[in-house]
């Protein structure tokens, strides 16, 4: 191939390759990812061995397919906001690469699909998938987010769902137990998010969105911060405590809650710069090494049990 034809071969790819990976942004891939790891134990857990093959497939991909259909509303709906904050400018849509109209019917074509996958399991895991969608890229996204500095606590439990997802994925029914494990997002949720938002204080200010810090201030929310990691050390019992799981996950969830606490205590009383940061990260490995040492706990149930 000559040299000229090799320039045009790769200046005509470029631009399909750019917009290839802006619409894989916009699915935001690693937090589906961690969604989908809370969803897999919570399938792991409905059942004694292993899950059925089918079950885990549909359902791991019809799951897959909804939250990345709420990601992809979540980029259309905050689009303007995102503009303005140092974390989104880049984001497709912000930047205007990707046409706001072909992201809604990207992200209607990922939710059809993944609700129809879904239904091929049980109607239970495809509605309460829907309503954790509807709840996240419109209830969150469009009003409690811009409403109240208590979005995150109100709007988590949508992100809070998929273990109950892949348990009703494999069983077809709600459980206690699988409610257990929503609870844990659900605790684990808050601390998070208020560190990256002290982080990122600046920038919510700037977008006018009322996150924590921004109406009551850093101090407070490192406060808040510290009270909702020992309730996740409290909710991180119950596991335990109702004989869900055994020893291992007791003293697994316990050092990841107490690390957890450690950087609170931290960023409350000892401060320094970047802690913040260095908090948000610990927590996204505390929540997938926690559920981790559940799905281990879990089959090593029976030598011990």
């Amino acid at each position: 191939m000559a040299k000229s034809e090799l320039l045009h071969a790769r200046r005509t790819r470029a631009p399909s390759v750019a917009l290839w990976r802006d619409y894989l942004t916009m699915t935001k891939p690693k937090v589906v990812a961690m969604l989908l790891l809370t969803a897999l134990v919570g399938m792991c857990l409905a059942v004694q061995g292993i899950p059925p093959a089918d079950a885990v497939i549909l359902g791991l991909a019809g799951i897959g397919l909804q939250s990345a259909a709420a990601a992809a509303f979540n980029h259309v709906l905050d689009r303007r906001f995102d503009a303005q904050m140092a974390r989104t400018y880049h984001r497709p849509l912000a930047k205007g690469r990707v046409e706001t109209w072909k992201a809604v019917v990207f992200a209607i074509s990922l939710m059809l699909i993944g609700f129809a996958l879904l239904m091929m399991l049980n109607a239970l895991t495809a509605w309460l998938t829907m309503a954790s969608l509807v709840g996240y890229a419109l209830i969150y996204t469009v009003w409690l987010k811009h409403a109240t500095p208590q979005n995150i606590v109100i709007g988590g439990l949508a992100g809070a769902a998929p273990p109950l997802l892949g348990w009703t994925a494999v069983t077809g029914q709600l459980d206690p137990h699988a409610f257990l494990l929503v609870m844990l997002v659900f605790a684990w949720t808050p601390p998070h998010f208020w560190a990256l938002a002290i982080h990122r204080r600046d920038d919510y200010a700037k977008a006018g969105i009322p996150m924590l810090p921004v109406t009551h201030g850093i101090e407070y929310t490192k406060t808040m911060v510290l009270l909702y990691t020992l309730i996740l050390f409290a909710v991180g019992l119950l596991p335990w405590l109702t004989g869900m799981s055994g020893w291992l996950y007791l003293v697994g969830s316990s050092a990841l809650n107490l690390g957890f606490i450690a950087y609170a205590l931290k960023l409350k009383f000892a401060d320094s710069e970047g802690h913040a940061w260095a908090t948000f990260k610990y927590s996204i490995w505390h929540l997938l090494a926690l559920f981790v040492v559940l799905l281990a706990d879990h089959w090593l149930l029976p030598l011990y049990g």
